[in-house]
């Protein structure tokens, strides 16, 4: 069950906090449910201290730098939850279900297991302000066709989906993909670079000419000449969204469940 963040996740909660912005939002589209899955879990960032959760990440890189008061997790893939149907109120996916090895299986365990709702915090590159990082310096890290996609399965897996807008805050603690979009200066940090799954996947000849160009437009002034005034930004939409699906409302969809993986 080795995966990406085996191999990229060993400094990950140096630079991967909750943001409590973020956090707040995930709360509240997790509404009233009591218990939660967190599939895909990573080291724990945005788990609500306040009700039942339970964790599923496949990386033991990620599980060793959960806290130990963190909820419990157990190792095992989406695709393959080894849960009862209908175990938890909500489940919830956090920048994960682009790394899910079979997305749609993996959709329909969360359905399966979750009694009330699904929430799916992602960002769809094709919603929102364009991010100057891919249009200008590192087109080859563009996620729009793949987001596109996968936001596409979704909507066709999970049906009546409502779509919550998260913006950014300029000085985001969770040093995702798109958090410095007014701090340009982080992205030529290694560190920073070094938990995002996005510059681990790029090829090195793109990363480096693409970085290259970044530092001399900073240094010489044209980037803020043309992007400087993200910098009195206070937050901007980046495509970043919360994917809700009520299950209540899916109760007389097909369901593509599978049986009972406890049961003998």
């Amino acid at each position: 069950m080795n995966t990406l963040y085996d191999r990229i996740g060993g400094s990950y909660g140096a630079t991967r906090g909750q943001d409590p912005r973020i956090a707040a939002l995930i709360n509240d589209a997790l509404g009233d449910a009591r218990s939660v899955v967190n599939v895909g879990a990573g080291t724990g960032a945005y788990e609500p201290a306040d009700r039942e959760v339970l964790a599923v990440e496949p990386s033991e890189t990620m599980i060793a730098q959960r806290s130990p008061r963190s909820a419990p997790v157990i190792r095992a893939s989406a695709e393959s939850l080894p849960l009862r149907d209908g175990d938890f109120d909500a489940a919830l996916a956090v920048n994960t279900v682009q790394h899910w090895t079979d997305l749609r299986a993996g959709l329909r365990e969360l359905r399966r297991v979750a009694r009330k709702r699904i929430v799916i915090f992602l960002r769809d590159a094709k919603s929102g302000t364009p991010f100057w990082l891919t249009e200008d310096y590192l087109p080859s890290l563009d996620p729009s066709r793949r987001t596109s996609a996968i936001v596409e399965a979704i909507q066709e897996e999970l049906r009546l989906v409502k779509a919550l807008p998260v913006r950014l805050p300029r000085d985001c603690v969770d040093g995702l993909f798109t958090a410095y979009w007014g701090r340009p200066e982080m992205y030529l940090e290694s560190e920073i670079r070094r938990n995002i799954s996005n510059f681990a996947l790029a090829r090195e000849h793109d990363l480096a000419e693409g970085l290259a160009s970044l530092q001399a437009d900073l240094e010489s002034g044209a980037w803020d000449r043309k992007y400087g005034h993200l910098r009195s930004l206070s937050e901007l939409d980046l495509g970043h969204r919360l994917l809700v699906a009520e299950l209540a409302q899916l109760a007389g969809e097909p369901s593509a469940g599978r049986a009972d993986p406890t049961s003998s």
